[in-house]
């Protein structure tokens, strides 16, 4: 307990003289210059956002004119990939998609599902012989 008192003082007073601080300053203000780092490393970053700058506008030229198609892709598609995802239930049980050489997709699974059996098989009634399945019949 002693340890975290002593820590926490410790810590308090190293920090106390950073707050105490004024932040407003203003960076032409005498005696408040840059450093050499502080300075290369702003104009670093000036130089890329204005080399990055043609690039960002062209992009965002292009992402105006796909949007609409985008969106149509999007409404059209939506309700087939939620079907498709409630049936495929999680990816990670699946391993990686194959290409055979006529161009078939295959999607293993990394262990097969056991086929559903159902519990009492169905015999086709016959409306004409009025038989209950499972009753024998007489002939």
């Amino acid at each position: 307990m002693t340890r975290l008192a002593l820590i926490t003082a410790v810590t308090l007073s190293l920090t106390a003289p950073a707050l105490a601080q004024d932040t407003e300053t203003e960076p032409e203000a005498p005696g408040n210059e840059r450093s050499l780092m502080e300075e290369g490393a702003r104009m670093f970053l000036e130089g890329i956002l204005r080399d990055m700058e043609p690039a960002l506008r062209d992009l965002e030229g292009m992402a105006g004119e796909i949007e609409p198609a985008l969106r149509e892709f999007a409404q059209e598609m939506g309700p087939a990939f939620a079907e498709l995802m409630a049936k495929v239930d999680d990816l990670s049980n699946y391993e990686m998609p194959e290409m055979l050489p006529n161009g078939d997709i295959i999607i293993r699974r990394k262990e097969p599902l056991e086929p559903e059996v159902p519990d009492e098989p169905e015999t086709p009634v016959d409306p004409e012989l009025d038989i209950e399945p499972g009753e024998e019949i007489e002939i």
